[in-house]
Protein backbone atom coordinates (compact mmCIF):
# COMPACT_ATOMS: atom_id res chain seq x y z
CA UNK A 1 0.00 0.00 0.00
CA UNK A 2 1.39 3.41 -0.69
CA UNK A 3 1.56 5.63 2.06
CA UNK A 4 1.39 9.78 2.49
CA UNK A 5 2.67 11.54 5.46
CA UNK A 6 1.07 14.84 5.37
CA UNK A 7 -0.26 17.78 7.45
CA UNK A 8 -4.16 17.34 8.36
CA UNK A 9 -5.86 20.82 7.72
CA UNK A 10 -8.45 21.92 10.08
CA UNK A 11 -11.27 21.23 7.63
CA UNK A 12 -12.03 19.05 4.67
CA UNK A 13 -15.22 19.34 2.39
CA UNK A 14 -16.66 16.59 1.42
CA UNK A 15 -16.11 15.04 -2.42
CA UNK A 16 -19.23 13.59 -2.82
CA UNK A 17 -17.55 10.19 -3.17
CA UNK A 18 -18.90 6.64 -1.91
CA UNK A 19 -17.11 5.32 1.46
CA UNK A 20 -13.41 4.88 1.32
CA UNK A 21 -12.69 5.69 5.25
CA UNK A 22 -13.04 9.26 6.36
CA UNK A 23 -11.68 10.18 2.65
CA UNK A 24 -11.00 13.96 2.31
CA UNK A 25 -9.89 16.43 -0.32
CA UNK A 26 -6.74 18.38 -0.02
CA UNK A 27 -7.75 21.57 -1.23
CA UNK A 28 -4.50 23.24 -0.19
CA UNK A 29 -2.75 20.27 -2.29
CA UNK A 30 -4.69 20.94 -5.42
CA UNK A 31 -4.41 24.38 -5.66
CA UNK A 32 -0.70 24.16 -5.42
CA UNK A 33 -0.65 21.56 -8.36
CA UNK A 34 -2.82 23.76 -10.20
CA UNK A 35 -0.37 26.58 -9.82
CA UNK A 36 1.98 24.21 -11.19
CA UNK A 37 0.51 23.43 -13.93
CA UNK A 38 -0.50 26.76 -15.35
CA UNK A 39 2.70 27.65 -15.04
CA UNK A 40 3.74 24.66 -17.01
CA UNK A 41 1.59 26.22 -19.60
CA UNK A 42 -0.64 23.02 -19.44
CA UNK A 43 -4.10 24.09 -18.08
CA UNK A 44 -6.75 24.52 -20.94
CA UNK A 45 -9.47 26.73 -21.46
CA UNK A 46 -13.28 25.68 -21.05
CA UNK A 47 -14.27 26.33 -25.05
CA UNK A 48 -12.52 23.91 -27.30
CA UNK A 49 -9.95 23.02 -24.95
CA UNK A 50 -7.94 20.76 -27.93
CA UNK A 51 -8.69 22.31 -30.66
CA UNK A 52 -5.28 21.79 -32.97
CA UNK A 53 -6.65 21.96 -36.03
CA UNK A 54 -5.35 18.66 -37.06
CA UNK A 55 -1.90 19.30 -35.74
CA UNK A 56 -1.81 17.84 -32.01
CA UNK A 57 0.67 14.68 -31.33
CA UNK A 58 0.66 12.96 -28.61
CA UNK A 59 3.04 14.08 -25.61
CA UNK A 60 3.21 17.97 -26.81
CA UNK A 61 0.53 20.45 -25.50
CA UNK A 62 -1.26 22.81 -27.81
CA UNK A 63 0.77 26.04 -27.08
CA UNK A 64 4.13 23.56 -27.71
CA UNK A 65 5.07 23.51 -24.24
CA UNK A 66 6.08 19.96 -23.30
CA UNK A 67 3.79 17.35 -21.87
CA UNK A 68 4.07 13.37 -20.80
CA UNK A 69 1.72 10.69 -20.51
CA UNK A 70 0.75 8.97 -17.32
CA UNK A 71 -0.87 5.43 -16.80
CA UNK A 72 -4.16 5.31 -15.06
CA UNK A 73 -3.97 2.53 -12.37
CA UNK A 74 -6.06 0.64 -9.81
CA UNK A 75 -4.30 -0.32 -6.56
CA UNK A 76 -4.11 0.65 -2.66
CA UNK A 77 -4.03 4.09 -1.07
CA UNK A 78 -3.82 5.33 2.34
CA UNK A 79 -3.78 8.96 3.65
CA UNK A 80 -1.62 9.88 6.43
CA UNK A 81 -0.55 12.57 8.61
CA UNK A 82 2.05 13.46 11.45
CA UNK A 83 1.69 14.62 14.52
CA UNK A 84 4.09 15.81 17.48
CA UNK A 85 3.60 13.56 20.70
CA UNK A 86 4.86 12.48 24.17
CA UNK A 87 5.97 8.94 25.10
CA UNK A 88 5.94 7.80 28.93
CA UNK A 89 3.76 5.61 30.59
CA UNK A 90 -0.27 5.25 31.20
CA UNK A 91 -2.18 6.65 34.23
CA UNK A 92 -1.16 8.13 37.48
CA UNK A 93 -1.97 7.66 41.10
CA UNK A 94 -0.82 8.89 44.14
CA UNK A 95 0.39 6.21 46.61
CA UNK A 96 -1.56 7.32 49.93
CA UNK A 97 -0.46 6.28 53.48
CA UNK A 98 -3.01 4.66 56.28
CA UNK A 99 -0.08 3.86 58.86
CA UNK A 100 1.36 5.54 62.00
CA UNK A 101 4.67 6.19 62.82
CA UNK A 102 7.88 6.92 61.34
CA UNK A 103 8.77 7.04 57.77
CA UNK A 104 11.88 4.28 57.69
CA UNK A 105 11.98 3.01 53.85
CA UNK A 106 10.78 4.42 50.73
CA UNK A 107 11.20 3.48 46.80
CA UNK A 108 13.62 4.83 44.70
CA UNK A 109 12.00 7.40 41.87
CA UNK A 110 11.57 5.19 38.53
CA UNK A 111 11.08 1.89 40.48
CA UNK A 112 8.76 -0.39 39.71
CA UNK A 113 7.48 -2.37 42.10
CA UNK A 114 4.57 -5.13 41.54
CA UNK A 115 1.51 -7.01 43.46
CA UNK A 116 3.07 -8.67 46.73
CA UNK A 117 5.75 -6.10 47.00
CA UNK A 118 7.20 -3.47 49.27
CA UNK A 119 6.26 0.11 48.47
CA UNK A 120 7.98 1.67 51.32
CA UNK A 121 8.05 0.97 55.86
CA UNK A 122 6.83 2.77 58.59
CA UNK A 123 8.46 2.14 61.67
CA UNK A 124 10.12 -0.61 60.13
CA UNK A 125 7.16 -2.55 59.06
CA UNK A 126 6.84 -2.87 55.13
CA UNK A 127 3.44 -1.17 53.24
CA UNK A 128 2.82 -3.78 50.39
CA UNK A 129 1.12 -3.41 47.55
CA UNK A 130 -1.89 -4.78 46.05
CA UNK A 131 -3.74 -4.33 43.20
CA UNK A 132 -7.69 -3.40 43.12
CA UNK A 133 -9.59 -0.29 42.31
CA UNK A 134 -11.19 0.67 46.01
CA UNK A 135 -8.55 2.16 48.46
CA UNK A 136 -7.98 0.58 51.66
CA UNK A 137 -10.17 2.00 54.35
CA UNK A 138 -10.75 0.05 56.97
CA UNK A 139 -9.03 -3.27 58.44
CA UNK A 140 -9.91 -6.44 57.43
CA UNK A 141 -10.52 -9.66 59.59
CA UNK A 142 -12.58 -13.15 59.92
CA UNK A 143 -15.96 -12.40 61.47
CA UNK A 144 -18.34 -15.36 63.33
CA UNK A 145 -19.54 -15.72 59.82
CA UNK A 146 -18.06 -15.36 56.56
CA UNK A 147 -21.06 -12.62 55.48
CA UNK A 148 -20.10 -10.27 58.42
CA UNK A 149 -17.02 -8.92 56.68
CA UNK A 150 -17.77 -8.31 53.09
CA UNK A 151 -17.78 -5.40 49.97
CA UNK A 152 -15.58 -4.55 47.52
CA UNK A 153 -12.20 -4.16 49.35
CA UNK A 154 -12.55 -7.72 50.62
CA UNK A 155 -13.07 -9.12 46.79
CA UNK A 156 -9.83 -7.21 45.70
CA UNK A 157 -8.43 -9.14 48.67
CA UNK A 158 -9.59 -12.13 47.76
CA UNK A 159 -8.56 -12.15 43.93
CA UNK A 160 -4.81 -10.81 45.12
CA UNK A 161 -4.31 -13.59 47.73
CA UNK A 162 -5.52 -16.58 44.66
CA UNK A 163 -3.03 -14.72 42.05
CA UNK A 164 0.07 -14.67 44.47
CA UNK A 165 -0.62 -18.29 45.50
CA UNK A 166 -1.55 -17.97 48.74
CA UNK A 167 -5.01 -19.83 48.22
CA UNK A 168 -6.22 -21.86 45.29
CA UNK A 169 -9.36 -20.88 43.48
CA UNK A 170 -11.04 -24.00 44.63
CA UNK A 171 -10.50 -22.38 48.20
CA UNK A 172 -11.55 -18.71 47.11
CA UNK A 173 -13.57 -18.82 44.13
CA UNK A 174 -13.54 -15.86 41.85
CA UNK A 175 -15.14 -12.68 42.34
CA UNK A 176 -15.89 -13.90 46.20
CA UNK A 177 -16.28 -10.80 48.50
CA UNK A 178 -16.47 -12.62 51.62
CA UNK A 179 -13.89 -12.53 54.10
CA UNK A 180 -13.18 -16.42 55.29
CA UNK A 181 -11.24 -19.08 56.96
CA UNK A 182 -8.91 -19.37 53.81
CA UNK A 183 -8.98 -15.24 53.20
CA UNK A 184 -7.29 -15.38 56.98
CA UNK A 185 -4.94 -18.69 56.17
CA UNK A 186 -3.84 -16.75 53.04
CA UNK A 187 -3.14 -13.35 54.87
CA UNK A 188 -1.06 -15.61 57.52
CA UNK A 189 0.82 -16.77 54.50
CA UNK A 190 1.47 -13.31 53.08
CA UNK A 191 2.76 -11.99 56.00
CA UNK A 192 4.80 -14.66 56.46
CA UNK A 193 6.67 -13.74 53.34
CA UNK A 194 6.59 -10.24 54.21
CA UNK A 195 8.39 -11.12 57.80
CA UNK A 196 5.62 -10.27 60.12
CA UNK A 197 3.69 -10.93 62.90
CA UNK A 198 1.40 -13.54 61.19
CA UNK A 199 -2.37 -12.48 62.53
CA UNK A 200 -4.24 -13.89 59.27
CA UNK A 201 -5.97 -10.01 59.84
CA UNK A 202 -4.90 -7.26 57.49
CA UNK A 203 -4.82 -3.92 59.30
CA UNK A 204 -5.40 -0.92 57.88
CA UNK A 205 -1.69 0.84 56.90
CA UNK A 206 -0.61 -2.54 56.13
CA UNK A 207 -1.43 -2.43 52.11
CA UNK A 208 -1.75 -0.14 49.62
CA UNK A 209 -4.23 -1.17 46.67
CA UNK A 210 -3.43 0.08 43.21
CA UNK A 211 -5.04 -0.71 39.90
CA UNK A 212 -1.53 -2.15 38.66
CA UNK A 213 1.83 -2.46 39.31
CA UNK A 214 3.82 1.20 39.83
CA UNK A 215 6.95 2.66 38.66
CA UNK A 216 7.68 5.48 40.88
CA UNK A 217 7.62 8.89 39.82
CA UNK A 218 8.29 11.77 42.36
CA UNK A 219 8.96 10.65 46.30
CA UNK A 220 6.86 13.11 48.43
CA UNK A 221 7.61 11.90 52.04
CA UNK A 222 10.65 12.20 54.10
CA UNK A 223 12.57 9.45 55.99
CA UNK A 224 12.58 9.88 59.70
CA UNK A 225 9.18 12.32 59.70
CA UNK A 226 6.43 10.90 61.20
CA UNK A 227 3.99 8.80 58.61
CA UNK A 228 -0.05 10.30 58.56
CA UNK A 229 -3.08 8.78 57.50
CA UNK A 230 -3.94 10.52 54.60
CA UNK A 231 -0.38 11.23 53.49
CA UNK A 232 0.86 10.93 49.96
CA UNK A 233 3.70 9.10 50.04
CA UNK A 234 4.89 9.24 46.47
CA UNK A 235 3.26 9.14 43.04
CA UNK A 236 3.42 7.09 40.23
CA UNK A 237 2.47 5.76 36.97
CA UNK A 238 1.31 2.18 35.75
CA UNK A 239 4.27 0.28 33.63
CA UNK A 240 2.21 0.23 30.63
CA UNK A 241 4.13 1.77 28.00
CA UNK A 242 1.41 5.27 26.23
CA UNK A 243 2.11 8.09 23.40
CA UNK A 244 -0.19 11.32 24.17
CA UNK A 245 -0.96 13.26 21.15
CA UNK A 246 -2.60 16.89 22.07
CA UNK A 247 -4.11 17.09 18.81
CA UNK A 248 -5.87 20.76 17.53
CA UNK A 249 -9.36 20.00 18.34
CA UNK A 250 -10.61 20.36 14.73
CA UNK A 251 -8.49 17.60 13.94
CA UNK A 252 -10.28 15.61 16.10
CA UNK A 253 -12.71 13.78 13.30
CA UNK A 254 -9.88 12.58 11.37
CA UNK A 255 -8.73 10.13 13.48
CA UNK A 256 -10.92 7.32 15.48
CA UNK A 257 -9.94 4.30 18.41
CA UNK A 258 -8.31 1.60 16.36
CA UNK A 259 -6.30 3.77 13.63
CA UNK A 260 -2.98 2.19 13.02
CA UNK A 261 0.17 4.47 13.39
CA UNK A 262 3.92 4.41 13.35
CA UNK A 263 5.69 6.10 15.90
CA UNK A 264 9.25 7.37 15.27
CA UNK A 265 11.09 7.31 18.05
CA UNK A 266 14.05 9.97 19.53
CA UNK A 267 16.53 7.65 17.99
CA UNK A 268 14.52 7.64 15.16
CA UNK A 269 13.94 4.09 15.15
CA UNK A 270 10.05 3.48 13.38
CA UNK A 271 7.19 1.12 16.07
CA UNK A 272 4.11 0.55 15.25
CA UNK A 273 1.03 1.18 17.11
CA UNK A 274 -2.95 1.58 17.62
CA UNK A 275 -4.78 4.76 18.88
CA UNK A 276 -6.44 3.35 21.76
CA UNK A 277 -8.71 6.93 23.24
CA UNK A 278 -9.57 9.89 21.53
CA UNK A 279 -10.72 12.29 23.68
CA UNK A 280 -14.38 14.39 23.31
CA UNK A 281 -12.88 17.37 25.41
CA UNK A 282 -10.95 20.13 24.34
CA UNK A 283 -8.26 21.86 26.51
CA UNK A 284 -8.01 25.69 25.66
CA UNK A 285 -4.85 26.22 23.97
CA UNK A 286 -2.41 27.93 26.01
CA UNK A 287 -1.39 32.35 24.62
CA UNK A 288 -4.25 32.09 21.92
CA UNK A 289 -3.03 28.76 20.46
CA UNK A 290 -5.54 26.20 18.88
CA UNK A 291 -8.04 24.06 21.58
CA UNK A 292 -6.83 20.48 22.01
CA UNK A 293 -8.13 16.49 22.58
CA UNK A 294 -5.79 14.13 23.86
CA UNK A 295 -5.03 10.95 21.58
CA UNK A 296 -3.43 8.14 23.55
CA UNK A 297 -1.73 5.26 21.44
CA UNK A 298 -0.67 1.78 22.68
CA UNK A 299 2.56 0.69 21.17
CA UNK A 300 1.99 -2.28 19.55
CA UNK A 301 5.81 -3.62 20.82
CA UNK A 302 5.84 -1.99 24.38
CA UNK A 303 9.26 -3.08 24.53
CA UNK A 304 10.76 -1.31 21.61
CA UNK A 305 9.48 1.32 22.85
CA UNK A 306 12.88 1.74 25.59
CA UNK A 307 12.42 3.10 28.76
CA UNK A 308 12.40 7.03 27.37
CA UNK A 309 10.13 8.68 29.97
CA UNK A 310 8.16 12.12 28.74
CA UNK A 311 9.99 12.11 25.41
CA UNK A 312 9.16 13.81 22.47
CA UNK A 313 8.21 11.56 19.54
CA UNK A 314 6.63 11.91 15.85
CA UNK A 315 3.54 9.44 14.98
CA UNK A 316 2.27 9.14 11.85
CA UNK A 317 -1.55 8.32 11.95
CA UNK A 318 -3.19 6.22 9.08
CA UNK A 319 -6.65 8.20 8.63
CA UNK A 320 -7.82 6.84 5.69
CA UNK A 321 -7.81 4.07 3.28
CA UNK A 322 -8.97 2.80 -0.21
CA UNK A 323 -8.47 -0.85 -1.67
CA UNK A 324 -8.24 -0.84 -5.48
CA UNK A 325 -8.43 2.50 -5.86
CA UNK A 326 -8.39 4.36 -9.97
CA UNK A 327 -5.68 6.39 -9.26
CA UNK A 328 -3.52 9.28 -12.05
CA UNK A 329 -0.74 11.52 -10.64
CA UNK A 330 -1.78 14.48 -9.29
CA UNK A 331 -0.37 16.92 -11.34
CA UNK A 332 -2.84 15.04 -14.43
CA UNK A 333 -5.81 17.31 -12.19
CA UNK A 334 -7.51 20.46 -14.42
CA UNK A 335 -9.31 22.51 -12.48
CA UNK A 336 -12.51 23.46 -13.86
CA UNK A 337 -14.96 26.34 -13.10
CA UNK A 338 -16.93 25.66 -10.16
CA UNK A 339 -14.27 23.88 -7.98
CA UNK A 340 -15.02 21.00 -10.56
CA UNK A 341 -11.40 19.20 -11.83
CA UNK A 342 -10.76 16.81 -15.01
CA UNK A 343 -8.47 15.27 -16.50
CA UNK A 344 -6.86 15.28 -20.20
CA UNK A 345 -7.68 11.70 -21.90
CA UNK A 346 -4.77 10.88 -25.09
CA UNK A 347 -6.23 8.68 -26.90
CA UNK A 348 -4.49 5.65 -29.28
CA UNK A 349 -6.22 8.02 -32.05
CA UNK A 350 -4.04 11.14 -30.87
CA UNK A 351 -6.87 12.62 -29.95
CA UNK A 352 -7.24 14.33 -26.31
CA UNK A 353 -10.58 15.17 -24.92
CA UNK A 354 -11.67 16.26 -21.29
CA UNK A 355 -12.68 13.80 -18.47
CA UNK A 356 -14.67 15.32 -15.33
CA UNK A 357 -13.13 13.51 -12.23
CA UNK A 358 -14.15 13.92 -8.25
CA UNK A 359 -11.44 13.35 -6.32
CA UNK A 360 -10.57 11.14 -3.38
CA UNK A 361 -7.85 10.28 -1.17
CA UNK A 362 -4.57 11.80 -1.89
CA UNK A 363 -0.73 9.72 -2.07
CA UNK A 364 1.33 12.81 -1.30
CA UNK A 365 4.20 11.17 -0.58
CA UNK A 366 4.02 9.60 -4.30
CA UNK A 367 1.72 12.67 -6.06
CA UNK A 368 -0.93 9.98 -6.49
CA UNK A 369 -4.95 11.10 -6.04
CA UNK A 370 -8.10 8.49 -6.55
CA UNK A 371 -10.73 9.37 -8.98
CA UNK A 372 -13.85 8.88 -9.11
CA UNK A 373 -17.28 8.79 -11.01
CA UNK A 374 -15.57 9.13 -14.01
CA UNK A 375 -15.39 8.10 -17.49
CA UNK A 376 -11.78 6.28 -16.87
CA UNK A 377 -10.64 3.11 -16.72
CA UNK A 378 -6.98 1.66 -15.86
CA UNK A 379 -4.81 1.55 -18.92
CA UNK A 380 -5.77 4.82 -20.20
CA UNK A 381 -2.99 7.21 -20.28
CA UNK A 382 -3.50 10.77 -19.42
CA UNK A 383 -1.36 14.01 -20.05
CA UNK A 384 0.86 15.30 -17.32
CA UNK A 385 3.51 18.49 -17.54
CA UNK A 386 6.61 17.55 -18.40
CA UNK A 387 8.55 19.68 -15.75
Amino acid sequence: MNAATKELPAARPDTGTAAPVRRCRKALWVIAVVVVLVAAGVAVALSKPFDTGGTSHPGVADNADPTGLATVTRQDLSEQTQVSATLGYAGSSSVVNQAQGTVTALPAVGQVVSQGQVLYQVSGAPVVLLYGDTPAYRTLSEGADASDVTGADVAELNADLVALGYATSAEIPSGSDEFTWWTKDAVEKLQKALGVTQTGTLTLGQAVFLPSAIRVTTVSATLGAPAQAGQAVATATSTTRQVSIALNAAQQSEVAVGDKVTITLPDTKITPGVISSVGTVATAGQNGGSATVTVLVNPTDPTATGTWDQAPVNVTITTSTASNALVVPVDALLAQSGGTYAVEVAGADGIRRLVPVTLGLFDDADGLVQVTRTGLTAGQQVVVPNL
